[in-house]
C-alpha cells in the first residue's frame, strides 16, 4: 500500500478520544512508509491526522475543492496539495491517489464519502479495502444498521462484509494488508431471474 485515504470530520468532535485516534493513524501510517491522502483542511480530524503524519516525516497530499478552500482553511504545510473544481472531482481523485480508505468519526460529509467508496467497491469500479476506525464505539449504532440491513434483504452479506471495523489503527492497517475484495457475481436481487 502506497497511500490510504481518510476521511474523517472538519470538527473535532467531543470526545478527545477522536483526535487521539486521527493523530495515531497519521504517526502509523508515516512510520509504515504509507502515505496519507485527506481532504487537505487545516481544521478539526482532519488536521490532527495530517500533521501527526507530517510530524512523523510522513507524506500527506490533500484534495480540497475551490469552494471549499477558504471555509476550510487549506493546510498550508502539506507534501501535495490539489485544488479542483467540485465534490466529485475530490473524491474521484482521492480514489485515484489511495490504496484503501478509512472513515474516523465525522459528519454527513464522512458519511458521503466513506458510502461513496464502498459503493463503488460493491460496483466492481476498484477492489480497494475500505474501513471504518470505531473510536470509542462511534461506528456501533451504523455497524448495526448495516447488519440489519442485510437481515432486511438490502445489502449482500458479502457486500457488507467489504467493510472491515477495527477499533485501532494498527489493526485495521493489518487487515487492509490481508484484504482480498469478494468476488459477487449477481450483486442486485432481480427477483429470481
Amino acid at each position: 500500500m502506497k497511500r490510504i485515504c481518510v476521511f474523517c470530520g472538519s470538527s473535532a468532535g467531543r470526545n478527545p478520544a477522536y483526535r487521539g485516534a486521527a493523530e495515531a493513524l497519521g504517526r502509523l501510517l508515516a512510520r509504515e512508509g504509507i502515505g496519507l491522502v485527506y481532504g487537505g483542511s487545516s481544521i478539526g480530524l482532519m488536521t490532527a491526522a495530517a500533521d501527526a503524519a507530517l510530524a512523523a516525516g510522513g507524506e500527506v497530499v490533500g484534495v480540497i475543492p475551490r469552494s471549499l478552500e477558504a471555509k476550510e482553511i487549506a493546510h498550508p504545510r502539506l507534501s501535495a496539495l490539489h485544488v479542483v473544481g467540485s465534490m466529485h472531482e475530490r473524491k474521484a481523485l482521492m480514489v485515484e491517489l489511495a490504496d484503501g480508505f478509512v472513515a474516523l468519526p465525522g459528519g454527513m460529509g464522512t458519511f458521503d464519502e466513506f458510502f461513496e467508496v464502498v459503493t463503488w467497491a460493491q460496483l466492481g469500479i476498484h477492489a480497494k479495502p475500505c474501513g471504518l476506525l470505531n473510536v470509542a464505539g462511534y461506528y456501533d449504532r451504523l455497524t448495526a444498521f448495516l447488519d440489519h440491513a442485510v437481515a432486511e434483504g438490502f445489502v449482500k452479506g458479502e457486500h457488507r462484509e467489504m467493510i472491515v471495523v477495527e477499533e485501532k489503527p494498527e489493526a485495521l492497517l493489518e487487515r487492509f494488508r490481508a484484504y482480498r475484495s469478494p468476488v459477487v457475481e449477481k450483486w442486485l436481487d432481480l427477483g429470481g431471474v
